[in-house]
């Protein structure tokens, strides 16, 4: 089964370690200059998930939350940027990030709390959701 398959049927993880390599699975599958739309409460496992991101990849940069600049950038066989919307108000203060200049062909720009700028996400954006079960038991699924 694809790790697309298996994303639109929900994928449930028990560890971290899980999420990072369903992560990496994804990486390793996705296409050129992807934007990934990580929709889920705080403690949901989105950066996690971003942390595998940046390992299938090929990255080997420590991945950290970038709750407080707003986005990290990540570079290897593809560039990785991973931008947190959390502290964004409103779509328009994307472009002052001047994200265009960061997505670089082949890049993958991961962003978490996407509703905040919903408006300037493009059309083809993979939104995933994630999401507690029970405690020790993550899910993770296409939306």
């Amino acid at each position: 089964m694809s790790i697309f398959a298996e994303l639109r049927a929900g994928v449930v993880t028990r560890s971290a370690g899980e999420t990072r390599l369903l992560g990496a699975r994804l990486a390793a599958a996705l296409p050129p200059d992807a934007t990934l739309a990580l929709h889920g409460n705080l403690g949901v496992g989105k950066t996690t998930f971003v942390q595998g991101l940046a390992q299938g990849f090929g990255i080997p940069d420590l991945v950290t939350s970038p709750t407080f600049n707003i986005l990290h950038l990540y570079r290897s066989r593809r560039t990785l940027v991973h931008l947190d919307a959390y502290r964004l108000e409103n779509a328009h203060q994307v472009s002052e990030l001047m994200l265009e200049d960061f997505l670089v062909s082949p890049y993958c720009l991961a962003v978490e709390w996407p509703e905040k700028i919903a408006a300037a996400l493009p059309a083809d954006a993979w939104h995933l959701s994630l999401g507690i079960e029970a405690p020790g038991r993550h899910r993770v699924g296409l939306a």
